[in-house]
């Protein structure tokens, strides 16, 4: 592993662990608490395809006539990413992405799918983040998160858009919730087994093979220029500061309803 690769994940370090040990988890104790968890935690795994696909489009020629267009390495690497990112496969082996695969497991356990849902038809109709923000009723906390997603996305840099993807996004998952949701499956197995298996399906893929195409994509996206690794590290620190503002709301939601601060 490179020396430039190190000295961000020492630099997040910290962050990580805020993200890993994070009291809203220490709050899902049953399954309408996970619910709330999922109401915030699905504009994540939405706007990480829209990061994914902002990658492809950028890094591969995805228009007609065709032609060569950067590295192959790094086509390579993410069209691999894609083609698992997009089409999975669900328990039953049928080919579906991961934010379907998480709708499957919020209706399964009862979650209220209408809002990411509603927003993700409004955008589609008007192509306008704010508008389906707020016709949708987006929490605050999300809405930032997506918005901080866009405006890398925006900034038109393939290296901060592969950072924010890479280190970003990789394995945060806590052994405690992990333990938490296994605890429920034995409980309620016909309403946590999708979200179970999207959990160890998310550890398994994204936090070891994808993990490691991501982390040459960025490497092979900086090369040797240390302003590009400067810039890709301080949008990292952004882009963890912003999840965990993502679990703060979802913190907040859960003290609220149990009555806990107020």
């Amino acid at each position: 592993m490179s020396e430039r690769i190190q000295k961000i994940q020492r630099a997040i370090e910290p962050l990580r662990q805020q993200i890993i040990q994070h009291p809203a988890y220490s709050l899902i104790r049953d399954i309408n608490d996970l619910k709330v968890f999922m109401k915030y935690h699905v504009y994540a795994v939405w706007d990480f395809m829209s990061l994914l696909k902002t990658l492809q489009n950028n890094l591969t020629c995805t228009t007609v006539p065709w032609f060569p267009k950067g590295s192959a390495d790094t086509r390579y690497l993410i069209n691999e990413i894609v083609a698992g990112e997009e089409s999975d496969v669900d328990q039953a082996g049928n080919r579906k992405s991961h934010f379907e695969l998480y709708l499957e497991a919020m209706k399964e356990s009862g979650a209220d799918t209408s809002p990411i849902e509603k927003f993700v038809t409004l955008l589609q109709k008007t192509g306008t983040l704010e508008t389906a923000f707020t016709e949708s009723g987006t929490p605050k906390e999300a809405k930032a998160f997506v918005e901080f997603t866009f405006s890398i996305i925006a900034s038109q840099k393939d290296h901060l858009q592969s950072a924010i993807f890479t280190f970003g996004r990789e394995d945060l998952i806590p052994g405690m919730f992990i333990s938490i949701i296994h605890d429920l499956h034995k409980d309620l197995p016909e309403n946590i087994s999708v979200f179970k298996y999207y959990l160890e399906r998310h550890i398994e893929v994204d936090g070891d093979h994808h993990s490691h195409l991501a982390l040459q994509m960025t490497a092979n996206l900086c090369g040797d220029d240390e302003l590009l690794w400067q810039e890709a590290e301080t949008a990292t620190i952004q882009s963890l500061q912003k999840r965990i503002e993502l679990w703060d709301g979802v913190f907040r939601e859960l003290q609220e309803i149990k009555g806990f601060g107020v």
